[in-house]
């Protein structure tokens, strides 16, 4: 049995993304894009990983500290092929491509998915999300970053380009319109994060929604209750759809954008405010609150 860890990283989310996959210091490979998300990077580490092992004939155990990921092979990707690659409320499938990638790299394969708990020292996983951090930072400074040694005997192996990165990542950004390829603004970003905070397939991803709060976040509800960061997590799950309208976007200083918005449903509308700092090159949300109008 083949037994690796496969990781993605995002700087910014969107931002310089990237991936990777490790079996040990001699088997490994890296990647990543200019501009990207993390579940991109977990979506192609895990598709790499794939590609570069179809010629053996052993079973392949791949440790994942998204469930996203292993929820999009396991339980998701059936379903949204007999959909047209549509998820169940009609909406299209998120990073496409890399999941058409998959469901054709799994076809035949034994494969046995294990969630382990990101940053818990799993040596596997930690060396996979250095791989896949340095790669980012590598995009992230204009450098090309490490591709690794890959897997020996691979088709597609490095230091030759990766032939399902290069296929997935043309697929990926053609025939899309330069504005798209733009990369965003702070506050748009802020915006776009704000929103993702609020999303089905971010929510199912708690380590996710864990790299957007600040390590000393603080929420204040709507019923006046203070939470800390732990109990936000603990607490993740589905939410009910709502309308999500922007009031205002104000940039309090270089790193520091305080965000006014409001959600409605059918029941209530309620006003929020959030409050958004980047440490490290990455903006993470410190403190939110919401109060229902009149």
């Amino acid at each position: 049995m083949i037994i690796a860890a496969a990781d993605g990283s995002a700087l910014g989310n969107p931002g310089p993304a990237g991936w990777a996959w490790y079996v040990d210091d001699d088997c490994w490979a890296a990647g990543g894009w200019p501009h990207g998300t993390n579940n991109m990077g977990e979506l192609m580490a895990v598709l790499d990983l794939l590609q570069q092992t179809a010629h053996l004939d052993e079973e392949l155990r791949v440790y994942c500290d998204s469930t996203y990921v292993i929820n999009t092979v396991t339980k998701w990707m059936a379903g949204w092929k007999r959909r047209g690659w549509r998820k169940g409320d009609g909406k299209p499938v998120m990073n496409v491509e890399l999941v058409k990638g998959l469901d054709a790299a799994m076809q035949g394969r034994q494969v046995d998915f294990v969630w382990v708990k990101g940053h818990a020292g799993h040596a596997l996983n930690e060396a996979a999300d250095r791989l896949a951090n340095a790669a980012a930072v590598a995009f992230r400074d204009g450098r090309v970053p490490d591709p690794g040694p890959g897997m020996p005997h691979s088709l597609t192996a490095h230091p030759a380009a990766t032939v399902g990165q290069v296929e997935v990542e043309e697929d990926l950004f053609s025939g899309l319109d330069p504005e798209e390829l733009a990369v965003p603004t702070d506050e748009e970003h802020v915006v776009a994060m704000e929103r993702a905070l609020l999303g089905d397939e971010l929510r199912s991803d708690p380590a996710a929604v864990a790299a957007l709060l600040h390590p000393d976040w603080r929420e204040i509800g709507r019923s006046g209750r203070l939470w800390t960061r732990d109990e936000v997590l603990e607490s993740i799950g589905p939410i009910e759809p709502v309308d999500v309208e922007v009031v205002s976007v104000d940039r309090l200083g270089p790193d520091t954008i305080l965000l006014l918005w409001r959600t409605s449903t059918a029941e209530r509308s309620t006003l929020r405010s959030s409050l958004w700092l980047r440490t490290g090159g990455q903006w993470r949300a410190r403190f939110h609150q919401g109060t229902d109008e009149p």
